[in-house]
């Protein structure tokens, strides 16, 4: 259930009160799983009381950097092009390897680690909200100042 929206900076999401009651995690594994993959095992879904989405995409238009964010599920990848590719060769020409170094650098210089080999930001069931604002506020921060 949408709870709050803010045009171009966050979007609040909370529990459906009308979700089935019936839906469960899981409570057995393959042998070998790790067990911390069962620590909410039993426990009624959906696990999260509310989402948070910040919006990204605004530091980058507001600059009026020629890039593009992608997100899926719990994943934010930033793209060094003005469209999103949809190859693996355009993938491979939008690759700016100098950029991406740099993203991290300015990130992990701030306390936020972007995934390694990808220039993407994966959120998990233990990022707070404060998390994601303070990503979002770094990432903003690092656009305003390549845009300079």
């Amino acid at each position: 259930v949408m709870a709050a929206w803010k045009p171009k900076e966050r979007i609040l999401l909370l529990r459906n009160p009308n979700y089935r009651q019936d839906d469960y995690y899981p409570s057995d594994a393959a042998p070998g799983t790790d067990p911390a993959l069962l620590r909410d095992a039993g426990q009624r879904l959906p696990l999260n009381d509310g989402i948070v989405y910040t919006v990204v995409k605004e530091a980058i238009t507001s600059h009026g950097l020629p890039w593009e964010v992608q997100r899926l599920g719990c994943r934010a990848e930033y793209w060094f092009t003005p469209t999103p590719p949809r190859t693996g060769g355009e993938a491979a020409a939008a690759d700016d390897h100098e950029l991406a170094q740099l993203t991290h650098l300015y990130a992990l210089n701030r306390g936020i680690l972007l995934t390694p080999f990808h220039n993407m930001a994966l959120m998990s069931p233990a990022t707070t909200a404060e998390d994601v604002d303070r990503h979002t506020k770094v990432f903003g921060e690092m656009c305003a100042e390549l845009a300079g």
